[in-house]
C-alpha cells in the first residue's frame, strides 16, 4: 500500500474535486440485531455520520480517492464509525488482532480488501493500527459517559451480549435517577419488541404526546392517581423512543425536533394542571399563583443556567465534577418532580407535593448558581474539563 498516502479528509477531497468517499461492506452474517442485518446497520450508521454511499465488495472496487472497507459480520459502536471516517491510513483491529475495518486511498482499496478478507494480522507499512479505544477514545461527550467503544462479531452465541451492549451504548451516563436506574431493563425489552414489530421512534413519540395531553387533563380535574399513571407511562416511552432511534439508527429531523420539543415544553403545563386540580381534589393550595410562578420561573431559570454554563465553559454543567453528575439525577426536572408528587399523592396530600416541588425548584436554582460561581473561580486555575474525560 501507499505509505501514508491518503491523508485527505472529506472536505479537502471535495475542495479538490476528487470523487466522494465511499464505504465497501465485506462479508455478511445470517444473524440480525434489532431487526436489522449487520450490513443494514452499517449502512444506517454511516448515513447517520454523513456518508450515504455504501456498496458491497465486488470483483473490482470503484476508483475513489478515499475508501472505508468494513466487515458487515461485526457490530460497531457508532463512535468507531465516526472516528474511522476521520482517520485515513488506519486499520482497526479487534481484540484478537483481526483487522475488521480500514480507511485507505482508492488506489490501495484492492489490497486492503484482500487484507480484510484474509484476516491478516500484519498491517501494511505506513498504516496506523488501532484498537477501538485508541481509535475513538473512552469518553462519549454526546451521551455524557466514559465507556470503551464496543466491537463484537455478529454470531448466534454473541447476540445476547450484543443486544445488552448496544442498548447500554444508547443510554446517557448522566441523567435522572429514574431513567438511569429504574427504566433500563423494561425499556430494553420494549425497545426490542418495537424493533422487531417495525414500530418506529416517531410512533412512540406520538403516543408520548397523546399521554402528555391525557395526563394534563387528568391533573386538571384532580384525578391524580390516573394522571400519574399516564405521566409515568409517558416518561417511560420517552426513554424508549430515544433508545429505539439509537439502536435501530432510525432518525429523522422532524422526529427529533418533536421529541425534544415535547420534553422541553410539557413539564410546566403539568405542574399548572396539578395546581388547577387541587380544589377539585379537596386540597386547595394557598398562594397557588405564587407556587406556579416559582415552579415555572425556576424551570426556565435552571435551563438558562445550564445554557450559560455551556456557553462560558464549553462543557455541560452536569458532567464537570462527580457531584454535578450526581445532582443531575435529583435536580428539579420532570422525573424527580414526579417522584415527589407521587409520594405526596399516595399520602393523600397532593397540595404538599406541589409545594415541595416549588421548594425543591428554588433550592436547585441556587445550587446551579453556586456551580457557575465555582466554575468561574476554578477557571482561574485552568480550563474546565469533565471528570468523565479524565
Amino acid at each position: 500500500m501507499t505509505k501514508g498516502g491518503c491523508g485527505l479528509p472529506k472536505a479537502d477531497l471535495a475542495a479538490e474535486g476528487a470523487p466522494m468517499q465511499a464505504v465497501i461492506l465485506i462479508g455478511q452474517a445470517p444473524m440480525t440485531i434489532w431487526g436489522m442485518s449487520g450490513a443494514e446497520r452499517l449502512r444506517r450508521s454511516f448515513e447517520r455520520a454523513g456518508l450515504a454511499r455504501t456498496e458491497a465488495a465486488g470483483p473490482t472496487l470503484p476508483k475513489l480517492s478515499s475508501v472505508i472497507l468494513i466487515r458487515a459480520d461485526w457490530v460497531f459502536d457508532q463512535r468507531l464509525i465516526v472516528a474511522l471516517m476521520r482517520a485515513p491510513d488506519t486499520v482497526l483491529l479487534a481484540e484478537d488482532g483481526t483487522p475488521v475495518a480500514t480507511h485507505v486511498c482508492g488506489a490501495d482499496a484492492e489490497q486492503a480488501r484482500r487484507m480484510i478478507e484474509a484476516g491478516e494480522t500484519q498491517a501494511p507499512e505506513g498504516m496506523r493500527v488501532c484498537s477501538p479505544l485508541e481509535l475513538a477514545g473512552g469518553f462519549d461527550n454526546k451521551l455524557r459517559k466514559r465507556e470503551v467503544p464496543f466491537l463484537m462479531p455478529l454470531k448466534a452465541e454473541t447476540l445476547p451480549q450484543i443486544r445488552d451492549r448496544t442498548f447500554q451504548g444508547s443510554y446517557k451516563g448522566v441523567t435522572d435517577f429514574v431513567t438511569k436506574h429504574v427504566w433500563p431493563r423494561p425499556a430494553q425489552m420494549v425497545t426490542g419488541w418495537c424493533a422487531n414489530l417495525g414500530i418506529t421512534p416517531n410512533h412512540v413519540t406520538w403516543l408520548s404526546l397523546a399521554l402528555v395531553l391525557v395526563a394534563f387533563w387528568l391533573f386538571w380535574i384532580g384525578a391524580y392517581g390516573a394522571g400519574l399513571v399516564a405521566a409515568w407511562v409517558m416518561t417511560f416511552l420517552d426513554t424508549v423512543d430515544g433508545k429505539l432511534a439509537r439502536v435501530t439508527m432510525n432518525f429523522s429531523k422532524a422526529g427529533d425536533a418533536l421529541d425534544h420539543g415535547i420534553d422541553l415544553v410539557h413539564p410546566p403545563f403539568w405542574w399548572w394542571a396539578w395546581i388547577a386540580g387541587l380544589p377539585a381534589s379537596g386540597h386547595p393550595l394557598s398562594h397557588a399563583g405564587l407556587a406556579l410562578a416559582i415552579i415555572v420561573a425556576g424551570y426556565v431559570a435552571q435551563r438558562i443556567e445550564e445554557g450559560i454554563f455551556l456557553w462560558w465553559f464549553r462543557i455541560e454543567m452536569h458532567i464537570w465534577r462527580p457531584f454535578d453528575s450526581w445532582f443531575r439525577g435529583v435536580t428539579a426536572r420532570r422525573n424527580p418532580n414526579l417522584v415527589i408528587l407521587t409520594l405526596a399523592s399516595l399520602a393523600g396530600r397532593p397540595d404538599w407535593g406541589i409545594a415541595a416541588v416549588a421548594a425543591w425548584t428554588v433550592i436547585c436554582f441556587f445550587v446551579h448558581l453556586l456551580q457557575i460561581v465555582q466554575a468561574l473561580l476554578a477557571r482561574r486555575r485552568g480550563p474546565i474539563t469533565s471528570w468523565l474525560a479524565a
